[in-house]
């Protein structure tokens, strides 16, 4: 069906509560952070001890619970199960991958894909001696670990959830509380369900400040090692608005024709990217390490996935750890319901195996070859990474690294481009998303109306320039650790009613 008459259809069918509530959440957060910065930066702080300190363990048991579930339902009958009328998916492997991958990853993995190793090295987990070659090996591990299964499982068990509700049960609603309607019933239209679909939005409002900053921070860098112009607060604000205006078009163009184009060819620079520095680096110690690392995280993959700290010798846990859980799972519900969307055709075993294998696999290779190459530069003395990274920013770090390479002037260009447009092909989703999920009505071949996906574009920037105004990392860190809180709950229900979903639908089957 054309985009244009879809967003022509389905305008009239804005949750004008849902619309209203969520942009005054938004708007309180911003004039709060605005007028009362140094109040702001207390309050967060204190909530972030709270969280990481109280209940981190519940992010623990979540994302153990969530991928056990999502491992039962593939391998079960209820995994046979399609998703819509029609046998062959709308879209190919490649398209399907690289949306999904664009979706649930902006620039926050080259921020952290080359330099998250860097602060594991000097503060490892398990007792570990920092800078010890056990610290080395777990180092190059740890960043698979948190960008793998488990993160990948927070972003699929919407996924499936709506997708049987969407796609299954023909609901004519791609929100959240209606991936819910077996279990709330009646109430889905009332109250509950509108809790549970603001939840939604400003869960996703808070994390995606945390994608862009970090995203920002990595184009701001490049262009300050290309250019010398100072990485501060209005080169920032440029930069965020400058991708906002990307996220709008994209967003305004439509799934296929905006979204997808987008989404293939930043998928294709990236690899470039990634292939690039595997072959002119040191690429014997990169795939060495590659192979170690990836043989870490498969044998100790229980142990990561269960560590809790109880004696409390450290904070890994809960500065990295818990982080990533809550960063994933505010994330889930968007990236869930861009994938549910895009899955039209496929089965559940293919959703989850596809969403975890590709995902975590995308994940891998920038881990593997950014980091590695960074670690070998830290190793032999050639670039100081781990001081950059840890006393300065990993941006900065990052601009470093690239710099040393052959043509490293013109692969700083690259990679501030590869950034904004990353943070585009995550956030026109995240647009997306949000008018869809402020959509009343919307059936498997409309689209939210196009001044919806607009205004959502533009309001996803209010919130990262303003926490640039207050601070940095621990900013944004909270920012998706309290957004995410409520929607722990709501994980619970949406397995429950997938479970229910499925045996309406397929009576006898699964158990």
């Amino acid at each position: 069906m054309n985009d244009e008459l879809s967003s022509e259809q389905t305008s009239k069918h804005v949750d004008w509560f849902i619309f209203c509530t969520g942009s005054a959440v938004l708007l309180a957060v911003v004039v709060t952070l605005l007028s009362a910065p140094e109040w702001s930066a207390s309050a967060i702080d204190q909530l972030y001890e709270v969280v990481t300190t109280r209940v981190g363990v519940i992010y623990v048991l979540a994302a153990i619970m969530t991928l056990g579930f999502l491992l039962w339902l593939a391998l079960s009958t209820h995994g046979m199960v399609v998703l819509g009328d029609k046998a062959i998916p709308v879209h190919s492997t490649y398209h399907w991958a690289s949306m999904l991958f664009c979706a649930g990853i902006g620039a926050s993995l080259i921020y952290w894909g080359a330099t998250e190793w860097t602060f594991y090295y000097v503060a490892p987990p398990f007792g570990v001696e920092p800078r010890s070659d056990a610290a080395i090996t777990w180092a190059a591990s740890y960043g698979m670990f948190h960008w793998g299964p488990i993160g990948w499982a927070f972003y699929c068990l919407p996924a499936v959830a709506l997708g049987c509700s969407y796609h299954v049960k023909k609901i004519p609603s791609l929100r959240l509380s209606s991936a819910c309607h077996s279990v709330l019933k009646s109430q889905t239209d009332k109250w509950p369900g509108r809790v549970i679909d603001l939840l939604f939005i400003v869960g996703l409002l808070g994390t995606a400040a945390t994608g862009l900053g970090f995203g920002t921070s990595v184009v701001a860098s490049a262009i300050n090692r290309l250019t010398g112009l100072e990485d501060g607060i209005a080169l920032q604000v440029v930069i965020i608005l400058i991708a906002t205006a990307m996220i709008a078009y994209s967003v305004y163009r439509g799934l296929d024709r905006g979204i997808k184009v987008l989404s293939a060819i930043n998928s294709v620079l990236a690899l470039c990217l990634i292939g690039f520095v595997l072959v002119v680096g040191p690429t014997a110690f990169i795939l060495e390490m590659g192979v170690t690392s990836l043989g870490r995280v498969v044998q100790g993959f229980v142990q990561m996935a269960t560590w809790t700290d109880p004696l409390q010798r450290a904070d890994f846990i809960e500065s990295w750890t818990v982080f990533y859980w809550a960063w994933w799972l505010a994330m889930g519900p968007f990236v869930g319901m861009f994938i549910c969307k895009i899955s039209e055709g496929r089965t559940i075993r293919q959703v989850i195996f596809g969403t975890l294998g590709y995902g975590s696999l995308g994940c891998a290779l920038f881990f593997i070859v950014l980091g590695n190459y960074a670690l070998y530069l830290e190793l032999n003395s050639l670039y100081p990474v781990v001081q950059e990274a840890v006393e300065l920013s990993p941006s900065t770090a990052i601009a470093g690294i690239v710099a040393l390479l052959p043509m490293g002037s013109v692969l700083l260009v690259f990679v501030a481009v590869i950034g904004l447009i990353f943070m585009a092909t995550t956030y026109d989703s995240a647009s997306y998303t949000l008018a869809a999920g402020a959509t009343r009505s919307m059936t498997e071949h409309e689209h939210p109306a196009r001044w919806h996906r607009v205004f959502w574009a533009v309001a996803l920037g209010l919130l990262p320039i303003s926490l640039l105004f207050i601070g940095g990392l621990r900013e944004l860190q909270t920012a998706s650790l309290v957004a995410s809180i409520p929607l722990v709950f709501v994980y619970l229900v949406l397995a429950v009613a997938t479970v229910r979903m499925l045996n309406e639908s397929n009576p006898g089957s699964g158990n």
